[in-house]
C-alpha cells in the first residue's frame, strides 16, 4: 500500500475514532426560534446554528409576529427584510458584522439597485459574500426575500 493510502486510512480512521467519542456532541444543530420576527406557528426554523455559525431562514419584509408585508414596495420592505435580519440575528447572540454570505432573491431584478441602495446601508466597513437571482414568486408576494449565514468568532 502506497503512502497516500495509507495516510487516507489513517485520517478516516482518526476521523471515526474522534466523531465516535461523542466530541462532535457540541457542534450538533441546535433549531432556534426567537418568537421576535416569524410567528411560531409556521414548519420552519428561524435560524439553525451549527457551532459558531447560524444558518437564517429567509427573511420577508414582514411586520414582525405577522404575515403581513410592510406597505411601500421594494425600499420598504428591503428595509424591513434587513431589520428583521438583524433582530434575528441579535436574538441569538450576533451581530450584522458576523454576516459572511447572503443571498438576496428578488421578484424583479430590475429593482436590484432599489435594493442594494438600502442593502449596503446595514454594512459599515465590509460587505459579506452575496448572490442575487430573480424569481417568478416569493411567500406572501413579497418583492425580495434574503437569507444569511453568519459566523462568531471562537
Amino acid at each position: 500500500m502506497n503512502a497516500v493510502r495509507r495516510l487516507r486510512r489513517c485520517s478516516l480512521v482518526a476521523m471515526l475514532v474522534f466523531c465516535g467519542s461523542g466530541a462532535v456532541a457540541a457542534d450538533a444543530p441546535q433549531f432556534l426560534n426567537s418568537g421576535k420576527v416569524w410567528p411560531p406557528e409556521l414548519p420552519f426554523s428561524e435560524a439553525v446554528r451549527v457551532g459558531n455559525t447560524l444558518y437564517l431562514s429567509g427573511q420577508l419584509g414582514i411586520v414582525p409576529g405577522t404575515l403581513k408585508l410592510v406597505p411601500g414596495g421594494i425600499q420598504a420592505e428591503a428595509r424591513q427584510v434587513m431589520e428583521n435580519i438583524k433582530t434575528s440575528l441579535e436574538a441569538h447572540g450576533y451581530q450584522m458584522r458576523d454576516i459572511v454570505k447572503c443571498t438576496a432573491m428578488l421578484a424583479d431584478m430590475g429593482e436590484w439597485g432599489a435594493f442594494n441602495q438600502v442593502y449596503k446601508t446595514f454594512f459599515s466597513t465590509h460587505y459579506p459574500a452575496r448572490s442575487a437571482f430573480g424569481t417568478n414568486g416569493l411567500g406572501l408576494g413579497a418583492r425580495v426575500e434574503v437569507e444569511c449565514m453568519a459566523v462568531l468568532e471562537k
